[in-house]
């Protein structure tokens, strides 16, 4: 194994994994005066926080488990995060059809009466009832009469936790992709952990007065590392799994489906010309680097859109699928998707003397800001205790008068020589940032060498420099979904050109 640099850098914070938690946490500490690295062995966002169903919402499903403290929480969250990122989160309307065999309508119209009101409801519409036999709202199944309206968010869930990396990086944290944490030991009042830097193999020594285990579905691997610590909470593994079909419905709404089995599904209008479905819940206990999609999950979610539209599907429409691993804290619940998405947070310290270590299990990605103040007031570290994050917005989110509308039309009026759909893009993933890779372009031409689907060698440049890009499906796949819209010879391009990159 290659020597340990003994002459690394000291930390007031060491965050193990770069997911939407751990971004948030760095974000939160950078903020208050902390000095703070992160360490992510694979790209950000490159596990569960870039595998979700991409919704900012208080989880209608989970008032029937009674998990109100949640749902309020999430659904207070929501507009936070509107105001902060209104570029990449955006309010989007859910139809729920009624389906008389499974809950009745006076128990789905109780529930959305809750979701109304629990949750400080200010800029998102209430729910209300719909009609839908005179098909407004798409070519759903006959039968399919009567249905109700409520509104949530969209989010596009990788650059969510990129932005907060990135407004953790310009106040002071590093943040180190492709990065392994090693292991850690006690050194007189702060943890002495070793570190890897996985292109090089470079193991370097960091010091830090607390370490957050914000690892995901490594989390409890992680924790092996410290066999000195005893933690009460379990992870428990649950995959979920989504697919990408040609667009099913018009309009810019989604639909929430209910299954016999009482689990929910979203179809959701996606990159313009698909419709997103998800998500499924099954018991996973393999490896959570090697995750994919079985065909019992993809006929499953099929099922679920054929039992509605009236418009079918099938394997062989699927252009593209994810899976992911969610790491829930273990509650012991039999179904796996009535497992809680509440998180919890586990502070642990040999003795008095010792410093802290902070695991965070479970969680869901609307709740990671509130997740990270309290991280942060159980650590309780010497720096500013303000709580800032619901106030301040994330790069490219300070949009005048948060109007995302406004602001992609002057785009679009500044650099004419962008097609809507680019300028419209462009807008929403980076936001005001827009102009640090448009600049003084006044041509295509201008942008350098064109990949197909609008990207460019400006983004390209901008994605590398700022946002940690080191590979083809980093842009491709996370950073943008531009992955569904070049042809398999234009990604190729996209991986030669990572590929004569310095190292």
């Amino acid at each position: 194994m290659t020597a340990a640099r003994a002459d690394g850098p000291s930390v007031d914070l060491l965050i193990v994994g770069g997911g939407i938690n751990g971004a948030g946490i760095a974000r939160d500490a950078a903020g208050r005066g902390l000095k703070v690295m992160l360490v992510e062995q694979a790209d950000l966002a490159s596990a569960t926080s870039s595998a979700s169903t991409k919704l900012i919402h208080g989880g209608l499903r989970y008032l029937e488990f009674f998990e109100f403290r949640l749902v309020r929480e999430a659904l207070l969250e929501r507009e936070r995060l509107l105001r902060i990122a209104p570029h990449i989160i955006r309010p989007m309307e859910f139809i729920l059809p009624h389906v008389p065999e499974l809950r009745p309508r006076w128990l789905m119209r109780l529930g959305l009466f809750f979701y109304d009101h629990i949750g400080g409801r200010e800029i998102l519409p209430a729910s209300r009832n719909v009609r839908l036999a005179n098909g407004a709202y798409g070519p759903l199944r006959a039968g399919l009469d009567h249905g109700f309206a409520y509104s949530d968010c969209w989010v596009d869930d990788s650059r969510l936790v990129v932005l907060n990396a990135l407004d953790a990086a310009l106040r002071g944290a590093s943040i180190r992709t492709r990065t392994r944490f090693v292991s850690a030991r006690v050194e007189g009042s702060q943890w002495l952990a070793s570190i890897q830097d996985l292109p090089s193999s470079e193991i370097t020594q960091v010091r830090a007065r607390a370490i957050v285990n914000a690892a995901g579905p490594w989390v409890q691997r992680v924790l092996q590392s410290f066999p000195e610590m005893d933690v009460d909470a379990q992870v428990r593994l649950v995959k979920g799994s989504h697919i990408v079909v040609p667009r099913l419905f018009d309009g810019e709404h989604a639909f929430m489906l209910q299954n016999p089995d009482g689990r929910i599904v979203f179809a959701i209008p996606y990159q313009q010309q698909f419709t997103l479905v998800g998500t499924t819940d099954v018991p996973f206990d393999g490896d959570a680097t090697q995750v994919s999609i079985s065909n019992d999950e993809v006929l499953y979610l099929c099922s679920t859109v054929n039992s509605y539209f009236r418009k079918h599907i099938a394997p062989a429409d699927v252009k593209w699928s994810y899976a992911g691993v969610r790491p829930l804290s273990d509650d012991e619940t039999e179904n796996a998707s009535k497992v809680t998405r509440d998180y919890r947070l586990e502070l642990t310290e040999t003795d008095n003397d010792a410093p802290p270590l902070l695991s965070v299990f479970g969680g869901k990605i609307t709740t990671y800001r509130r997740l990270a103040e309290s991280a942060l007031s159980k650590l309780q570290l010497r720096g500013n205790d303000r709580e800032w994050t619901d106030r301040a917005a994330l790069p490219g989110g300070d949009l005048p008068r948060a109007d995302f509308a406004t602001f992609a039309d002057g785009v679009q009026k500044r650099w004419p020589f962008l097609s809507a759909a680019m300028a419209h893009r462009l807008a929403q993933a980076y936001g005001t940032r827009v102009e640090k890779i448009l600049g003084k372009a006044q041509a295509m031409l201008d942008l350098g060498e064109h990949y197909g689907g609008g990207l460019t060698q400006a983004e390209l440049d901008y994605l590398v420099a700022n946002e940690w890009a080191r590979s083809a499906d980093d842009v491709l796949w996370r950073r943008s979904k531009l992955g569904l819209h070049l042809s398999e010879q234009e990604r190729g391009r996209v991986a030669e050109w990572f590929k004569s990159q310095p190292t």
